[in-house]
């Protein structure tokens, strides 16, 4: 099993970091000294999601998150004090900002993860690295990774982690909300032909997403779909091609991973972008940077998008009180005319 596209360390260099990690003072001081938490007095094995089987303990009452989006996940469970420690990186809700922070999301310190005592380190396949699972293993401290790939997985997952993390109802409330909503959007689009989108990640090299990307998926759901017909991740992609498929819209979220935004018209005004009639037009749609996130937010990043895309499907309907009026003082009519 392998955590995708993250640089790997070899096994003999991550020995000789485990053997200096473990063998240094403050490390030894917190491995001997003794728990702020209870010992947990029974475990639950569970398989994660990317088929490793874990003993959690039970109850799990110290999380520490590697993710941002299990992070956010944590807070829309309302578990939030029991998260102990997360990543730099994770910055929603703003509250996570205070946190213990053990780092970022590929070189987490195992000596800080180490020093909260954790009863359960939460990963993401897609955002950390498999050798700091195994050396959090080596510890003895449970990791469990999630591995979501559409909008449908996300909400099972957060199902599935609710249930781990001893809260099912929490859960099940939360996921019955997401599935509803999403229904609900499935319902209002029915009747719209998907919007041709380009969802761009980076301008500069232009960057955009993979078909098999949760984030396609999410497009998906809003009412899009994606001219990038990639089995690729992250597809770097010309732009002369973008130029010749047209694509109606232009998708951005709100942040990068740079921390800024694209000036759209900037944009507008650079070589070959204005080839694109969606930039003429100013056919864009800016959404929260949640659609990058697989976590229970991204819902309401896809309603945004669906809206932006497809205002027509948002309309209110008719003012039916006038349409019964109308009815009724036509049959008023009729019944008088019969009398007559």
């Amino acid at each position: 099993m392998n955590f995708a596209m993250r640089p790997r360390f070899t096994a003999a260099s991550l020995n000789a970091f485990m053997i200096c990690a473990l063998c240094s003072p403050t490390m030894l001081r917190a491995q001997s000294a003794t728990p702020t938490r209870a010992v947990p007095a029974r475990f639950r094995e569970v398989v994660d999601e990317t088929g490793r089987t874990v003993r959690v303990p039970q109850p799990v009452l110290r999380i520490v998150s590697l993710a941002p989006s299990l992070t956010e996940t944590i807070y829309a469970l309302g578990i939030q004090d029991r998260l102990a420690g997360d990543t730099d990186f994770c910055d929603y809700p703003p509250d996570a900002l205070k946190k213990p922070k053990v780092g970022g999301g590929l070189n987490p310190s195992l000596e800080e993860i180490v020093a909260l005592h954790p009863d359960l380190v939460l990963a993401a396949k897609a955002f950390n690295r498999l050798d700091t699972v195994l050396a959090l293993q080596t510890l003895h401290i449970p990791a469990y990774a999630t591995d979501p790939h559409t909008v449908d997985q996300i909400v099972s997952s957060t199902r599935h982690l609710a249930d781990i993390l001893g809260v099912p109802d929490a859960g099940a409330s939360l996921t019955a909300d997401l599935e509803h909503r999403l229904a609900d959007l499935q319902e209002r689009l029915a009747k719209s032909a998907p919007r041709r989108v380009l969802f761009v990640v980076w301008d500069e090299p232009l960057i955009s997403i993979g078909k098999d990307t949760f984030i396609a998926d999410a497009l998906r759901h809003a009412g899009a779909t994606s001219i990038v017909d990639s089995t690729q991740g992250w597809p770097q992609i010309s732009l002369e091609e973008v130029v010749r498929q047209q694509p109606e819209f232009l998708v951005f979220a709100t942040a990068h991973s740079s921390g800024g935004s694209v000036d759209l018209e900037a944009l507008a005004s650079r070589p070959g972008w204005r080839g694109l009639e969606a930039v003429r037009n100013r056919r864009f749609a800016v959404i929260s940077e949640a659609v990058n996130r697989p976590a229970p937010r991204i819902v309401s990043a896809i309603e945004d998008l669906a809206r932006q895309l497809h205002p027509e499907a948002f309309e209110p309907p008719a003012n039916t009180s006038v349409t019964w009026a109308n009815q009724s003082r036509q049959a008023v009519s009729e019944a008088c005319s019969c009398a007559l």
